[in-house]
């Protein structure tokens, strides 16, 4: 007897393609997790743990590690979680086959300010594509714990065909065919989860903190509106649902990047002496000289990337947020 092939792959090896991993091998044979680095291959399948980047937490035997990505090409579908700035080059290496590409990344890609969607149609037009976005962070989805997010799907049959892979008794995808929306929820609040952890290390308090989710949200539904978003979804799991998440815990790097930032650290030290990626660092330039271009404010963002590049610190910056001109709340 054959053994049976797996239905889902998993690209990307870091705490969240790992906790993907973990919750979506429940009812599979076997789930296929494609590491880049040999250790984290080698720690999964001897071990069952991923000790570089989730470690404490066991995972199921019917996951299995693997460096070699043509082992991915009978899957059904595959949930693509490496960093924004490698996913063009690790859609060059898929092995050919038609399997959904489930978009699991957030950002934007900084030499060409394309959506992560816009990449994929670039290099693999051909595979159904869809986008998992919502507030989730790893070693709560890996734990088991309830969680709800957007499975946004180029349309209903993919959403059918995928809907019975990805939904488990505690992880539950809701419906939306809104590509875009999910994925400017998701690569905008990261940069907004900085400018919150600002707030948080400076000490500048709670009322700050919620009127830059505000103010950051007014900003990421005038970007989403120049790209196609609906204010909707937006409104949803994976945009304010995740910014809410995002900008009010440790867990969450971006925001503890900003925590750092907001106590005078600077940002290059600060990003060197992380083994895990804060992608709001990478996506805030390319997103401030995306929203010039199409003539969009978005002050946050701007002070952000004025932080990150060390042009000033967190008492000035906010001090020049505060004295804007005083205009309507809907603008």
């Amino acid at each position: 007897m054959t053994k049976a092939q797996a239905r889902i792959g998993v690209i990307g090896a870091g705490a969240w393609g790992t906790a993907l991993a973990q919750v979506l091998s429940e009812g599979q044979d076997e789930l296929l997790l494609w590491a880049r680095e040999p250790e984290v291959v080698a720690q999964i399948n001897e071990s069952q743990e991923n000790q570089t980047f989730l470690a404490g937490y066991p995972l199921r035997q019917n996951i299995r590690a693997t460096k070699n990505m043509g082992e991915l090409a009978s899957c059904e579908a595959l949930l693509i979680v490496t960093p924004a700035q490698h996913l063009r080059a690790s859609l060059m290496d898929l092995p050919d086959s038609k399997a959904a590409l489930v978009l699991c990344s957030k950002g934007i890609e900084e030499a060409t300010r394309q959506l992560m969607s816009e990449v994929v149609q670039d290099i693999r037009p051909d595979n159904p594509l869809a986008v998992l976005s919502g507030p989730t962070f790893a070693h709560e989805v890996a734990q088991g714990l309830p969680t709800a997010l957007t499975l946004a799907c180029d349309s209903e049959v993919l959403w059918g065909r995928l809907n019975p892979l990805i939904s488990k008794p505690s992880f539950r995808p809701y419906y939306s065919d809104d590509i875009a929306g999910a994925e400017i929820g998701g690569a905008v609040k990261n940069v907004l989860a900085i400018g919150c952890g600002v707030v948080e290390g400076a000490g500048l308090g709670q009322n700050a903190r919620a009127s830059i989710i505000s103010r950051g949200f007014a900003e990421m539904l005038r970007y989403g509106a120049a790209r196609g978003a609906r204010a909707e979804t937006l409104s949803g799991l994976c945009g304010l649902g995740d910014l809410v998440l995002t900008c009010s815990s440790d867990s969450s790097r971006n925001f503890s990047l900003g925590k750092g930032l907001g106590r005078g650290q600077s940002a290059k030290v600060l990003l060197s002496d992380r083994a895990t990626v804060a992608e709001g660092a990478f996506t805030a330039a390319v997103l401030q000289r995306d929203a010039k271009a199409r003539g969009i404010d978005m002050p946050i963002v701007d002070a952000v990337c004025a932080l990150l590049a060390g042009e000033t610190d967190s008492k000035s910056i906010v001090a020049q947020l505060m004295r804007r001109p005083l205009v309507s709340e809907q603008r």
